[in-house]
């Protein structure tokens, strides 16, 4: 049986509208939960470096749990856990009153998730730092806070920024699960133009190469990063 082509359905109203929606928020949920996975796995990141053994242990301890969840199990945890956890009337106006409930929790969820993949790149960064620069800092009257600030946080950051490409890659194409709790993101809506259509090959081909526009330009954008960030004298470095 031969299939029937029929490209041109995808530039069809509503359907070219709906690609466009669902691209757009893609991008919404991505860019919202990297703001967050970078911040909260910074923080958490240098947390697991610091002295204090207790500190550690909670930040280890958050790495390994949200690391070793399923990004799936975890957004239906926050959907549909979470809100009956909270008080009566706060639980109520995160389910009812909420302004785009299914949005924030995909954004919350994917940026936790996140957080902890970013820590570890964060955490391998300042490890991988030698001891003399950091005593040299000590040496001449920095306060340890101030190592951070003056010497392993600037070099970490420069050090990390391919793996880190490859979480904010990463970020892009898990955001495809906010479909199961009701985000119309780019992958539901090709999904409800093979409903609506029949024509499923050719809207997911749509999709698959919004996809891969997206991923090609964060990579232009974080290779455009590291030439201009990259340490003289390391690895890659011309």
């Amino acid at each position: 049986m031969n299939y029937n082509w029929n490209w041109s359905v995808l530039f069809q109203e509503p359907y070219l509208g709906w690609l466009f929606s669902g691209l757009q928020w893609t991008l919404l949920v991505a860019i919202a939960a990297w703001v967050i996975a970078f911040v909260l796995g910074s923080a958490i990141g240098i947390l697991r470096t610091v002295p204090n053994r207790l500190v550690r242990t909670l930040a280890a301890a958050y790495v390994e749990l949200f690391r070793n969840i399923p990004l799936l199990v975890q957004l239906f945890i926050w959907y549909f856990v979470v809100p009956e956890l909270l008080p009566e009337e706060l639980g109520l106006w995160v389910k009812r009153d909420m302004p785009n409930p299914e949005y924030v929790t995909a954004v919350v969820a994917l940026g936790a998730y996140t957080a902890a993949r970013v820590a570890e790149q964060v955490r391998s960064g300042i490890q991988t730092i030698r001891k003399d620069l950091v005593n040299a800092g000590l040496a001449i009257g920095l306060t340890p806070l101030q190592t951070y600030l003056y010497i392993r946080l600037p070099i970490s950051y420069r050090i990390i920024v391919p793996p880190l490409t490859s979480e904010f890659l990463t970020i892009f194409k898990n955001s495809s699960l906010a479909l199961t709790i009701g985000v119309l993101e780019l992958t539901a809506q090709a999904r409800q133009i093979e409903n609506y259509t029949f024509q499923g090959f050719e809207a997911f081909t749509a999709a698959t190469v919004l996809y891969l526009v997206i991923t090609l330009l964060v990579v232009l954008l974080m290779r455009l990063i590291d030439q201009k960030t990259r340490i003289p004298g390391s690895v890659g470095a011309n």
